[in-house]
């Protein structure tokens, strides 16, 4: 049998949303995912069925709290919805508020904590979204990722982040950081639940598993390699094939040819708030502007021309494995709240515009949660979101749970 997620279960008549306002009303306190809940009046007919959802406070959502996640815009209240928002709720969703973020997206930290041990950070910049589903107060949530601010907090929370395609959810009414690289993506309990999302979004969501797996291993702390090492050994029992895969160069060089792209870009984007207000607007990011406004358009271009040039390379890697392993983040959540994270495992794979996806890995009981990171070609999200099932039955069938896909 499968293990149903929040969002099965409510649209299967298990939950309800007044039992989402209760876990809010309960949690909330502790947790800080919220800058406001007020769930929007149900909207007609639609497959979602009134299902309530959370929206990350960078994103326009008509009459709620548009703050960027800083006291700078307190009280700043949207009048438009973006386009996102406007195609959840065609098909039945219901906002139910707008969630943390860190200060306009970066990584000056939320006022939101761990669901999984309230003394570790969520991670970022999608904080709120993240903890909001872990702590099972939404069925799913919308979050974006311009490194790595879907994945991390995926795997840090122990909940299914999606990263699609670059482009293929629409940004029209997010707050722009680095346009070359921003993307929209979600957050839901199950990976299951992630592709009925997709599904009922009316984007392809099937197709064939994968015949072989790739793997990377990138820099991480003792306790992510083990976790890893196990995880794909686990695959490999249940008849998965993983092998390494030869990374080009230009795949290592994407990391800091992101980093230029994101510094660069941002710096333009967040200028006049930086110029207004100063290091109000987040240490860190002031940090980022100053840096991006003196870089020089030369090594920004060249940055791009890196991507592309890693783009072009893993093409030829992506017809050989289909699906690529790698461990979601650099460790489990750190504790304390000075720093949310290093996105560094997730950002080539943001930088190549490939579609990612983070799913918990087993992990012994009473330890934090980390999340395997599966990525597949620019256009294969049905690809990924069939292999992400898959592995996910995998590991709830090692663990005894008797889940199966």
């Amino acid at each position: 049998m499968r293990v149903p997620g929040l969002l099965s279960r409510y649209l299967n008549g298990d939950l309800t949303a007044a039992d989402f306002q209760k876990r809010i009303e309960a949690n909330e306190p502790k947790i800080h995912a919220w800058v406001e809940t007020r769930l929007e009046p149900a909207n007609g007919d639609g497959p979602l069925l009134g299902a309530p959802y959370g929206v990350k406070d960078i994103i326009e959502t008509a009459g709620y709290t548009c703050a960027y996640g800083s006291p700078l815009y307190a009280g700043n209240v949207a009048s438009a919805d973006a386009t996102l928002v406007q195609q959840l709720r065609r098909i039945g969703g219901r906002v139910m508020g707008k969630t943390q973020t860190t200060s306009f997206a970066y990584f000056d930290s939320a006022p939101t904590r761990n669901p999984r041990k309230h003394s570790h950070t969520p991670g970022g910049s999608s904080s709120g979204s993240a903890a909001a589903v872990a702590a099972g107060m939404v069925p799913f949530a919308i979050g974006s990722q311009t490194q790595g601010s879907i994945i991390r907090p995926a795997s840090y929370c122990g909940v299914v982040g999606l990263k699609p395609t670059f482009g293929v959810l629409p940004l029209n009414g997010f707050m722009p950081f680095a346009p070359s690289l921003d993307t929209a993506g979600f957050f839901t309990e199950t990976a299951l639940d992630m592709r009925l999302l997709w599904r009922l979004l009316g984007l392809p969501a099937d197709a064939e598993l994968p015949l072989t797996y790739g793997m990377v291993e990138f820099d991480a702390e003792p306790e992510m390699l083990e976790t890893f090492r196990g995880a794909v050994q686990t695959l490999g029992h249940y008849g998965c094939k993983v092998k390494r895969f030869p990374a080009p160069d230009s795949f290592a060089q994407s990391l800091d040819a992101v980093r230029a792209v994101q510094c660069y870009e941002g710096a333009r984007s967040l200028r006049e708030q930086y110029e207004r207000h100063g290091n109000a607007v987040g240490r860190k990011l002031a940090e980022l502007i100053r840096n991006g406004l003196a870089m020089p358009e030369e090594q920004y271009l060249q940055s791009l021309a890196t991507l592309d040039h890693a783009r072009a390379d893993m093409a030829s890697v992506f017809a050989e494995f289909s699906v690529i392993l790698s461990a979601a983040a650099v460790g489990p959540a750190p504790q304390g709240f000075s720093t949310t994270g290093d996105p560094r495992n997730n950002a080539h794979w943001t930088g190549l515009y490939t579609p990612a996806i983070s799913i918990p890995m087993p992990v012994p009981e009473g330890q934090l949660p980390m999340g395997l990171q599966m990525s597949a070609a620019p256009g294969a999200d049905a690809l990924l979101l069939q292999a992400a099932c898959h592995c996910e039955a995998l590991f709830h069938a090692a663990s005894g749970t008797g889940a199966s896909q």
